[in-house]
C-alpha cells in the first residue's frame, strides 16, 4: 500500500509499504480521508521527539471496518462505550490511546492517561491505504461509529472538533453565553463553531492576521475583532452591557493573548487556555487580583475523550456544523507537500488526503 512515512524532519515521503495485517483483538481500516493538523506540519518542519521514525504518520482519519482479527469475528463490542462496530462500518477514533488502568483513565479522563500510545506516534498512523486500530483502543472504547451519509473529508475531522468538544466541557458553556474565541487559525474557527453548537448566543472571533479573519467572514460569527487596530476589552463590553464575556477560549499560541484573557470576562467567568505555548516560553504574567476578586476560573484543555469523539461525531451528522467550510481543501495522498505549503501560508482550514 502508499502510505506517508516520516523519517526526520523535513523529510516525509510517500512510499509502498506492505499493508498491515490485523491481529488478535484488532480491526483493519481501509482508509478513505485523513486530514492534516498543526501537529503533523511542526513535525515536518522541526521534527518531533514522540516520533520515532520511520513511522505512518496521520492521526485525524476515518474509514470503513474491512477486516477484524478472527477472535472478534465480524463483529464486536466495546466494553466501555456499549458500542457495537461490524466489518463494514465507517469508523474515526480518539486518536491518543488510553491505557485503560491508571488513575485518570478510572476517572474517565483518558485524555490524560499518563500510558497514552497515539495514533501516528507510537502506532502506525493514517495516512496510508490501510490502519490497524490496536486491541488496546477497542478495549478502551476508541473506535467511534460515523452514520450513513457522512462525507470522509467530514468525518475525518471529528478528532479536532473532539478537542473543541473539551474546550466547551470545560468551560460549561451555557445557552445563551457570550464567548470570545482568540485566534482564528484552524483551531480557533473550530472551537467558535462548537461554543455555537453548545448554544452561545454571541461568538467574538479575535485575529491580528487580517487574511484569516477574511477567512472567519463566510461563517458568520457576531463580531470579527482585530486587535492590533480595535480596543477587544471595549467591544467585548460594549456588546455586554459593560459585565464582559462568560468565556474566552484563547487558541491562539502566543503569549500576549493567554496573560489579557482574564479582562475579557465576566466576575466568575472562565478563560480556557487552548492552544499550547513553545516549551522555554510558556511562561505567563497574570494579574492576579481579578483572578481572586472576580472568582475567575482558568482552565486547560487537550486533546478529547471517546466520548467527546461521539459527540463530535453526532453535531457532524446533525448538519448544522458548516463541515464544507471547514475542510477547505480535499487533495490526493501524494500532493501532502501542497497540504503543508497551504497551512504554511495561511490559506487552508483543514487539508484532507484522500488515499
Amino acid at each position: 500500500m502508499r502510505a506517508l512515512i516520516y523519517r526526520g524532519p523535513g523529510d516525509i515521503r510517500l512510499e509502498q509499504v506492505p499493508a498491515p495485517v490485523c491481529g488478535e483483538g484488532e480491526i483493519r481500516v481501509k482508509v478513505d480521508a485523513c486530514a492534516v493538523c498543526g501537529t503533523d506540519l511542526k513535525s515536518y518542519l522541526h521534527g518531533n521527539p514522540k516520533i520515532t521514525p520511520p513511522r505512518i504518520i496521520g492521526h485525524e482519519f476515518t474509514g470503513i471496518v474491512d477486516r477484524a482479527g478472527n477472535d472478534l469475528g465480524g463483529r464486536f463490542w466495546q466494553k466501555t462505550t456499549s458500542e457495537v462496530v461490524s466489518v463494514g462500518d465507517r469508523i474515526v477514533m480518539a486518536t491518543s490511546v488510553s491505557c485503560g488502568a491508571c488513575a485518570y483513565c478510572q476517572r474517565g479522563w483518558t485524555n490524560l492517561c499518563v500510558d497514552m500510545a497515539a495514533m501516528g506516534f507510537k502506532y502506525e498512523g493514517g495516512m496510508a491505504e490501510y490502519v490497524v486500530v490496536p486491541e488496546r483502543a477497542l478495549r478502551n472504547g476508541h473506535a467511534v461509529k460515523v452514520p450513513p451519509g457522512v462525507k470522509p473529508e467530514h468525518a475525518a475531522l471529528a478528532e479536532p472538533l473532539s478537542c473543541c468538544v473539551n474546550a466547551a466541557e470545560n468551560c460549561d458553556l451555557q445557552k445563551g453565553d457570550t464567548v470570545v474565541v482568540i485566534g482564528a487559525g484552524p483551531m480557533g474557527i473550530m472551537n467558535a463553531v462548537i461554543a455555537r453548537e453548545f448554544g452561545a448566543a454571541r461568538v467574538i472571533l479575535a485575529e491580528i492576521n487580517e487574511a484569516r479573519l477574511r477567512q472567519a467572514e463566510a461563517f458568520g460569527f457576531d463580531r470579527l475583532v482585530n486587535p492590533a487596530t480595535e480596543d477587544l476589552a471595549k467591544v467585548v463590553k460594549d456588546m455586554t452591557g459593560g459585565l464582559g464575556a462568560d468565556v474566552c477560549i484563547v487558541a491562539a499560541p502566543a503569549t500576549k493573548p493567554q496573560e489579557q484573557a482574564i479582562n475579557l470576562v465576566r466576575k466568575r467567568g472562565v478563560v480556557c487556555l487552548f492552544a499550547s505555548l513553545p516549551a522555554g516560553g510558556s511562561l505567563l504574567s497574570i494579574d492576579s487580583r481579578p483572578l481572586h476578586y472576580n472568582e475567575l476560573r482558568v482552565v486547560g484543555t487537550s486533546d478529547s475523550t471517546p466520548t467527546q469523539v461521539k459527540r463530535a461525531v453526532d453535531l457532524i451528522a446533525g448538519g448544522s456544523v458548516p463541515m464544507d467550510k471547514l475542510a477547505t481543501h480535499i487533495l490526493p495522498l501524494a500532493d501532502f507537500e501542497r497540504a503543508f505549503a497551504l497551512m504554511q501560508r495561511g490559506e487552508s482550514l483543514r487539508v484532507v488526503l484522500r488515499p
